[in-house]
């Protein structure tokens, strides 16, 4: 069985986008008072009461920055929800957000897109997830839900 590096928003990043988010917008805190909010910071769904905000998240943004890579018109930045404060992070284990229609979008080493599956059930994922990284030339690949086309997570190869 292979197993795949699941990434939330960094630590480091999520603090930047508590000051300010990736469009230059402060952090508007509020309280969620239905839950179930995809929270991108831990990786599962808000609780009724607890502080959480949207934010603008550019997520090929600081990969790029760091690999040297030039995703281009590929930057893009859309809303993801975290916690208003610090929270613990996502603890690991089996990849979340898996039981709904998701498409697995591929990016290759320039950040360019290769490709996208959309897949239906967890096991399709897990299978969508050895397609994508079965092409060397894919880099990472982005979990995004189909309703809203938002990010929710990268996935990397160990």
């Amino acid at each position: 069985m292979t197993t795949y590096l699941v990434q939330p928003i960094p630590a480091p990043v999520l603090e930047e986008l508590r000051t300010a988010d990736d469009a230059g917008r402060p952090l508007v805190p509020v309280t969620d008072e239905e839950g179930g909010a995809p929270l991108r910071c831990c990786l599962r769904h808000s609780e009724p009461g607890e502080r959480i905000a949207l934010v603008s998240y550019a997520p090929l943004r600081r990969w790029a920055a760091r690999t040297g890579a030039d995703p281009g018109a590929y930057d893009e930045q859309g809303p993801v929800f975290v916690h208003a404060e610090e929270c613990a992070g996502w603890r690991g284990g089996t990849p979340p957000f898996t039981h709904s229609h998701r498409v697995l979008r591929r990016y290759s080493g320039e950040g360019h897109i290769l490709g996208g599956e959309l897949v239906e059930t967890p096991e399709a994922f897990t299978t969508g997830l050895v397609n994508a990284f079965d092409d060397p030339a894919v880099a990472l690949v982005h979990v995004r839900a189909v309703e809203y086309g938002c990010f929710l997570y990268e996935v990397r190869r160990p």
